[in-house]
């Protein structure tokens, strides 16, 4: 199934080819819960649902009476952005070797890894699409001042702990906000020690600036992103000026326990 279209852009496999480049690098530097958590698929866009937990009884049946057993499911995302190409410098690019401009097809990619992103620490919860960030089950703690990078530190390592207790002894990974991530980058008072380098050590499954609020240390065993379409690049038509194409991909995070997620909110960046 042709769903792409590729076939009826005028255009080859080369000019696809660097579509394709430009939209996984662009995409590539945004998407970080993809380096900490397990992925599975592609499993193709035919996934459109995935189960979340075993069977259970929807309720305990009384005695003599019968049960309904049943699964939990949540729908698979589609995420999809449309973007043009100049027909004029396609032509260019294929004939006379001219530079084509591939910043709308960059443009697109990254706003399909921001909503990924954003899907996937925060969810949808008016669709019951689970999130990192979002959940009743995980630990949460007010944290100090990161101008400090005592206090960073500190609040770091109490996360860690708190998930120790629980039984998630890691490795771990640290996600944060940008301006607490670049608070990071402090030295010590007195001290050539650089703050990330230190934690480091302690968040070995890596740490990672994105778009949420505060900071969050994640054991891998929270959950799985399940993937059934990657990102790829498909074609609509052309109207004589522009070749109108899209990106889309289509995933979902399968959450699997809760409580491996510490989030911090620390008073200040």
């Amino acid at each position: 199934m042709d769903f792409l279209n590729r076939s009826q852009a005028p255009f080859g496999d080369g000019i696809w080819d660097r579509i394709d480049e430009a939209a996984a690098g662009a995409a590539r530097e945004l998407m970080t819960a993809r380096r900490f958590l397990e992925v599975g698929g592609p499993y193709g866009p035919g996934l459109t649902a995935i189960e979340l937990s075993n069977d259970d009884y929807c309720r305990q049946p009384a005695p003599g009476e019968a049960g309904a057993v049943m699964s939990r499911a949540v729908s698979v995302p589609m995420l999809r952005r449309t973007f043009k190409l100049s027909l004029r410098r396609l032509a260019a690019a294929l004939s006379n070797g001219q530079p084509l401009d591939l910043s709308p097809v960059e443009d697109a990619a990254e706003a399909v890894a921001r909503l990924e992103e954003q899907i996937v620490y925060y969810g949808r919860p008016e669709f019951g699409l689970p999130g990192l960030l979002e959940s009743d089950g995980l630990c949460r703690m007010d944290g100090g001042d990161w101008t400090k990078p005592e206090d960073a530190l500190e609040d770091v390592l109490a996360a860690v702990t708190r998930l120790d207790d629980g039984g998630f002894r890691g490795p771990h990974a640290l996600v944060l906000a940008p301006k607490y991530y670049n608070a990071l980058f402090r030295r010590y008072p007195d001290s050539d020690m650089v703050l990330i380098n230190h934690l480091r050590r302690l968040c070995t499954r890596g740490i990672f600036k994105t778009s949420i609020e505060g900071a969050a240390v994640i054991d891998p065993r929270v959950g799985s992103l399940e993937i059934g379409q990657d990102l790829m690049c498909g074609y609509i038509g052309n109207d004589g000026i522009h070749c109108e194409l899209f990106v889309n991909e289509s995933l979902v995070l399968r959450m699997q326990d809760e409580g491996a997620v510490c989030a911090i909110a620390p008073k200040t960046a």
